[in-house]
């Protein structure tokens, strides 16, 4: 298993490499556990955000947090699971159980057969804060009752590795396998690190991200970024790409999806969602440089990587930060390749929350869904958008629209660039 952060940029060579597809989704977002539960909120603008309700944040400047309701672990992984897992990982077990079950890949099973053997699937995830709340009881016990009742799963549980450790044990995932951590950014670094792997000879690769920190120590830690929203109102706390944007609200859950070596996938029979065609992540330089962000840059390497060109994309989901300047930047690079009102532009993530880790591939399982059922997912509570950002914004309804190709992009704070472009299978 290896720790990572991205290159700074990928390297556009397509011709001759194997085609990664999608085949199999698994979600747990704030509005919805599970993939069609969640696509139907989404496109319904069922929002998951809301107040604290686990403990009394009334002395918190930020209240709001994108958090999902009724989650039991125990109807969903085995008892034995529970003593050594953070509520993160119990989610990331869901979630990849689920997309396996969709890509109807049993991983044990696709050892034996020929071209996968043993060491032929791994598990590639991106997590931005590790077990939050499983550390944070741990370290109470410490404080009030000794080491002595400190549990030993803590060793693991609290790591930002934990997730794909869990899923390569559960799923007998035993191939490459790592885990990316550049917050935001961190998902689609996990999709294009398990597109390599699969360049490399592995056949399938759970992949996608998943963040849960939100318990009393995890809310103080965003709000030490300087970057939440302050507002109580659901509807209005996050609203980028708006006049009134004033900063952001902390979600948990992602994503995973199951990636495989096309021709494998297509041996098996089994169905497939798009493909990634390209991807590529860059580094923004430090604040007051004078040199431009590095978002722009990303998008166009991941297009050169795909072999498609700014006139191929339908859609854009974007990293919509919520935060005027950032929202100006991501404005900016968007006119810059696609023109004032280019394409259609929009960012679900409205109904969420950001989810670190796992927003990024929760957006790429939005646009995958986008190309499946030609249909654009809306950006919720938009009423004024900015105008100099002359941007073909998709707002509080969806739009139908032939879809073939889907850019995502992600920012994580640091500097972190990512881009997938994502084709449907028709085009794939």
């Amino acid at each position: 298993m290896t720790l990572a952060t991205p290159a700074a940029q990928e390297t556009p060579e397509r011709t001759g490499r194997p085609t990664a597809v999608i085949t199999g989704i698994g979600v747990a977002a704030p509005n919805g556990l599970g993939t069609e539960q969640w696509w139907q909120s989404t496109l319904q603008g069922t929002s998951g955000i809301g107040p604290v309700v686990d403990y009394d944040a009334s002395r918190y400047p930020s209240r709001l947090v994108g958090r999902i309701a009724g989650f039991e672990a125990a109807e969903h992984i085995p008892g034995r699971l529970l003593p050594q897992t953070d509520r993160v990982t119990r989610l990331a077990l869901v979630a990849g159980a689920e997309a396996l079950a969709d890509a109807d890949a049993n991983p044990a099973e696709l050892a034996e057969q020929d071209g996968y053997g043993e060491y032929g699937c791994g598990v590639v995830t991106s997590n931005a804060t590790g077990g939050f709340e499983f550390t944070h009881r741990e370290i109470r016990k410490l404080w009030t009752q000794g080491p002595q009742q400190v549990s030993v799963y803590e060793s693991f549980a609290w790591f930002y590795a934990v997730n794909t450790g869990q899923l390569s044990i559960r799923h007998k995932l035993r191939g490459p396998s790592g885990v990316l951590v550049s917050e935001q950014a961190g998902g689609l670094d996990a999709i294009g690190q398990s597109r390599r792997t699969l360049r490399q000879g592995v056949k399938l690769s759970l992949t996608g991200g998943m963040d849960s920190s939100l318990d009393p120590w995890g809310l103080v830690s965003h709000l030490a970024s300087g970057r939440l929203s302050r507002s109580d109102d659901p509807a209005t706390a996050y609203l980028p790409f708006d006049t009134r944007a004033a900063g952001q609200v902390p979600g948990e859950g992602g994503a995973m999806l199951v990636l495989e070596e096309e021709t494998a996938a297509r041996a098996r029979g089994a169905r497939v969602y798009g493909e990634i065609a390209g991807y590529a992540a860059t580094f923004s330089p430090r604040p007051g440089s004078g040199r431009p962000p590095g978002l722009e840059r990303a998008a166009r390497l991941a297009l050169a990587d795909s072999g498609l060109g700014v006139e191929d994309v339908d859609v854009v989901f974007a990293d919509a930060a919520g935060l005027p300047t950032a929202d100006d930047e991501e404005a900016a690079a968007l006119r810059a390749l696609f023109g004032p009102y280019g394409v259609p532009v929009t960012a679900p993530k409205t109904l969420t929350g950001r989810l670190f880790g796992g927003g990024a591939p929760l957006d790429v399982a939005a646009a995958l869904l986008a190309l499946r059922d030609g249909v654009i997912p809306p950006t919720a509570g938009i009423d004024r958008p900015v105008p100099e950002h002359r941007l073909d914004l998709v707002r509080d309804t969806p739009r139908q629209a032939p879809l073939r190709t889907a850019l995502v992009l992600a920012r994580g704070h640091g500097g972190f660039n990512a881009a997938v472009v994502v084709r449907s299978p028709e085009t794939a």
